[in-house]
């Protein structure tokens, strides 16, 4: 069956220029032509996008698909089965929040992959890592500082697991990547929301990161990597990851690198904003609300410096638990720093290059999947109308109508 949407207001993902009294014609999930009104006459079903912004679904770049407790030490006591489904409600959300496409950042795997496909979760389009990797002791070991094991076992929970030295960084590597990840992920400095290591500390050696890169690169996947400080970031850049997440601490030989390596950079403001005004109210220990704070004092002027290096810079929340529903204040936090259209491009075509998917997603134009938004208002003028979600009229996933509340 065919579908038109007559008489958009058409963002096409890139273009400040709005293209007016749009026909979109979408056959197969696919969207087939961008014409004039009247384009298409035959027989379909027709929506009347009214004048309407119509615009690319969003894209949130660093998602938790399994981040169900504020704490993620808490995601490890919960059985497999009851983490499934939580993570359906967790997708579904998104999607009717308008992100129909999210990239995982820990621990999403091919089960959600396969539930999404066969239609048992009505989510998102889903790009996913597998287990993230962590040095023992990093970001992603979990484990209490008074946790001990006599055999000094390696950790492995519900998000991420513990790889040390180059053999097993290469065996954790493939095995992510034979179940299916689309990109990898690495923690390569001290972290928030983990027990037992600072901010400021370098995780992975260089080896490490580097066999990680090559590894990923067989499949045509990549790194992303979780990276707040300068050193850090200049670590990743450096050998070749691709994706540096939060970047909360730079300074400007670390924006430059980012820019100048074309790597991509992935702030996440929500996170660090609603954890700042919620944290200790939901439990969280005095020691995260510390770190958090750290990064919070400097995650803006490092968003400058991206900005002024001309780096790319995608679009991610990092939410979790009971602050998931919101996610979409990651607009309201970018427009202290940068335009709209800025902020459109990140959510569209800027993470849909940075997930490799030119073309395909964050833009409407023939030949890409018809993911889209039907929006009252215009978020050129004013973005933060993006967390209204009832101003997010219609939402199409694959060209299949997940809600619609036009007339």
């Amino acid at each position: 069956m065919t579908l038109v949407l007559e008489n958009c207001l058409v963002f096409d993902g890139h273009s400040e220029t709005l293209a007016e009294a749009r026909t979109i014609v979408i056959e197969g999930g696919v969207i087939r032509e961008v014409g004039d009104a009247g384009a298409f006459r035959g027989e379909a079903e027709r929506i009347d996008a009214g004048g309407r912004f119509v615009m690319p679904g969003m894209i949130d770049a660093h998602f938790h698909a399994y981040g169900i407790e504020l704490n993620p030490v808490l995601v490890d006591r919960i059985a497999p089965e009851l983490r499934g489904l939580h993570a359906r409600k967790i997708l579904e959300g998104a999607l009717h929040r308008g992100f129909t496409t999210i990239r995982d950042a820990a621990g999403g795997d091919i089960s959600l992959a396969i539930a999404l496909r066969t239609g048992l979760i009505d989510g998102p389009r889903l790009f996913y890592p597998g287990l993230a990797i962590s040095q023992t002791g990093g970001h992603g070991d979990l484990r209490a500082p008074d946790h001990y094991d006599a055999c000094a076992c390696a950790y492995c929970g519900a998000m991420s697991v513990v790889a040390d030295g180059p053999d097993e960084m290469r065996k954790v590597v493939r095995e992510q990547l034979r179940t299916g990840a689309t990109h990898i992920k690495l923690f390569v400095s001290g972290g928030v929301l983990s027990p037992s290591d600072p901010i400021w500390m370098n995780q992975l050696d260089l080896e490490e990161i580097r066999i990680a890169v090559a590894e990923a690169e067989t499949r045509r996947a990549y790194v992303m990597a979780h990276a707040h400080t300068n050193e850090a970031v200049l670590r990743c850049v450096t050998n070749g990851v691709r994706s540096v997440e939060h970047a909360t601490l730079l300074e400007d030989s670390g924006a430059r690198a980012i820019a100048d390596a074309g790597a991509f950079a992935v702030p996440t403001l929500a996170v660090i904003e609603t954890i700042r005004v919620a944290g200790a109210s939901l439990g969280l220990p005095p020691a995260m609300i510390d770190k958090m704070q750290e990064v919070a004092d400097q995650a803006n002027i490092s968003y400058e410096r991206l900005r002024a290096a001309g780096a790319k810079i995608g679009f991610g929340t990092d939410l979790l638990g009971k602050l998931m529903p919101q996610q979409s204040i990651e607009f309201r936090l970018r427009r202290e720093t940068c335009q709209p259209i800025e902020i459109l491009r990140s959510a569209t075509s800027i993470n849909a290059a940075l997930l490799q998917m030119e073309g395909k997603l964050g833009t409407i134009a023939p030949g890409a999947f018809a993911d889209i938004l039907i929006v009252d208002g215009n978020p050129l003028d004013d973005v933060t109308l993006l967390e209204d979600h009832d101003k997010i009229r219609c939402v199409l996933r694959d060209g299949r109508i997940v809600r619609n509340s036009l007339d």
